[in-house]
């Protein structure tokens, strides 16, 4: 009997973890016959738990949506993000979950073994949030957006833009991330054929979602430095050439990822950077170290003359 719960609780965890298990796959993966599988699946559903079983070659079994909310089996560090993640969730930039956010974490820290506890509350006390005016995003919109790219289902949208035009698009979405208290969708945008980001802020999903697709190869370098590379180029007020007397690899060491370099020749590459003042971009290029010519923006050369004539006055004194 103790054999065989622990096996039902394993069984349980193992479709937790993902959407769809085929009969083989599970029975493998706990070292039992598809015969065993399909009388534990009997025993969950007699327990309560919707367990969902698709016939054919591509079918397989899935935990379903029930009447009640079954319990959830969480491993040591499952339940120590969970409580992490509640408690960014009460003050964070998700709109309409601070209330429920604490009363869920009021729950997982009553029956949270001391250990975990202690955890928690050591992670806590070391952590300080900084409140910031970021937008907020209707969680059902990211709930939305999170399904759809687990699923692998094009995603339709009406989307504003920065401008406040509003378009209609249709996207394979590949990943939902969180940057600089905003809430980013990175996909294939299938009309335009090319990666894009969008605001979840400014994002309102349509129904049904369309055909399922087969998962590309993130853009260069990942998804998260294609991602600063868009958005920080688009958020800096000025924008300029560099190039940069250094060797292209010594130059990417030096620079953020929002930062495109291209290699000139072995010893010089050109910079495309931006800053939201032109005194910043000056300074951040001095702390390069290196030498470096302005190549197509006749406002920043103008600003570092003003700051050559400054800079020489004060030796000159």
């Amino acid at each position: 009997m103790a054999e065989t719960s622990a096996r039902l609780l394993r069984l349980l965890s193992l479709l937790q973890a993902r959407r769809v298990w085929t009969g083989p796959e599970l029975a493998d993966r706990l070292d039992v016959t598809t015969r065993t599988i399909r009388n534990d699946v009997e025993r969950l559903r007699g327990l309560g738990y919707p367990v969902d079983a698709t016939p054919g070659v591509s079918g397989g079994y899935a935990l379903g949506a029930g009447a009640a909310m079954p319990p959830l089996l969480l491993d040591d560090e499952e339940a120590v993000a969970v409580a992490m993640g509640l408690r960014t969730a009460a003050g964070g930039t998700i709109a309409g979950i601070e209330e429920t956010s604490v009363r869920a974490l009021a729950k997982l820290e009553q029956v949270l073994p001391s250990r975990l506890r202690h955890r928690v509350e050591a992670l806590n006390s070391a952590t300080l949030a900084v409140q910031g005016g970021g937008p907020t995003v209707d969680a059902e919109v990211l709930t939305v957006i999170a399904n759809a790219c687990r699923d692998r289902e094009t995603l339709r949208f009406d989307y504003l833009g920065h401008n406040g035009s509003e378009t209609r698009r249709q996207v394979e979405p590949h990943r939902v991330v969180h940057m600089s208290r905003r809430w980013y969708l990175v996909g294939w945008d299938v009309d335009r054929q090319d990666w894009r980001t969008f605001r979840a802020d400014r994002l309102r999903p349509r129904t049904p979602n369309g055909r399922r697709f087969e998962q590309r190869e993130p853009p260069e370098g990942g998804v998260v430095a294609y991602l600063q590379r868009g958005v920080g180029a688009a958020l800096w007020r000025h924008h300029a050439t560099i190039r940069l007397h250094a060797p292209a690899a010594e130059a990417a060491a030096k620079v953020p990822p929002a930062v495109v370099v291209e290699a000139v020749d072995e010893r010089t590459c050109l910079l495309k950077a931006g800053a939201d003042t032109l005194e910043y971009l000056a300074l951040y290029l001095g702390l390069l170290d290196t030498d470096f010519d302005v190549v197509d923006s006749p406002e920043f050369a103008g600003h570092l003359r003003k700051l050559i004539g400054r800079f020489s006055r004060a030796v000159g004194a």
